[in-house]
């Protein structure tokens, strides 16, 4: 399928033909990288599934994109922008309501995928709009409370479930980070699964078949 002109550029992998809309997943790679990483995956995803690959909005020096900045000061250590991050949060729900519009996906059955940062963007959209986000899977990443929105603690997050999984030997993102999730969601009332693997920062083939399963059951 052509992708239409649209907020973020993505790339598309449309549903096999079914009755009514599509549910669609929609895929949020990590610092530095673009959109056709995590859309690799496509092939071995459900068929009914439509598959939205979306590319960060801030590129890189000399290539790649981010959803926000990683800054590396010799003073402060390594911070990130969350106001650039919350700004991104904002873009995605904007991109995901013109998706579901211009291509005739379900908003009632929407996943977010993401990996490192993208992960870290599709807990702050899910977290902040429960209402809005059915499934997420959390590769490699963490939950920052910096970029959600606030009162997000009030809403009804009972409809959202959430498979997180990290590598425990991650050298980018530390494990005991991701592992803060599961008491986070607990607290929430969010159904979630988590999982560790023994690799670094990525995603290992048994990693892929037990998110595969667990979304399975979830479309």
């Amino acid at each position: 399928m052509t992708t239409a002109p649209l907020s973020l550029e993505h790339l598309i992998r449309p549903s096999s033909p079914t009755k009514g809309k599509p549910p669609v997943m929609f895929m949020l790679h990590g610092y530095g990288s673009n959109e056709e990483d995590l859309f690799s995956f496509a092939p071995e995803l459900p068929e009914e599934l439509c598959i939205i690959s979306v590319r960060a909005p801030y590129p890189m020096e000399p290539f790649g994109n981010a959803w926000y900045a990683i800054n590396f000061d010799a003073q402060q250590g390594k911070w990130s922008d969350d106001e650039q991050a919350a700004q991104s949060r904002e873009k995605i729900v904007s991109f995901i309501d013109e998706a579901c519009k211009t291509y005739g996906l379900d908003d009632n059955r929407i996943t977010l995928l993401g990996f490192s940062q993208g992960t870290i963007l599709s807990y702050a959209v899910a977290l902040s709009y429960p209402e809005r986000i059915k499934n997420v899977i959390a590769l490699s990443g963490y939950i920052n409370e910096k970029i959600l929105v606030d009162g997000y603690a009030d809403k009804n997050h009972q409809n959202l479930e959430i498979y997180a999984s990290h590598g425990q030997v991650d050298q980018v993102i530390p494990s005991e980070w991701a592992q803060k999730a599961q008491p986070f969601l607990d607290k929430l009332g969010i159904e979630n699964v988590y999982e560790e693997f023994p690799v670094g920062h990525g995603v290992s083939p048994q990693n892929f078949h037990s998110f595969k399963k667990w979304l399975a059951d979830k479309i």
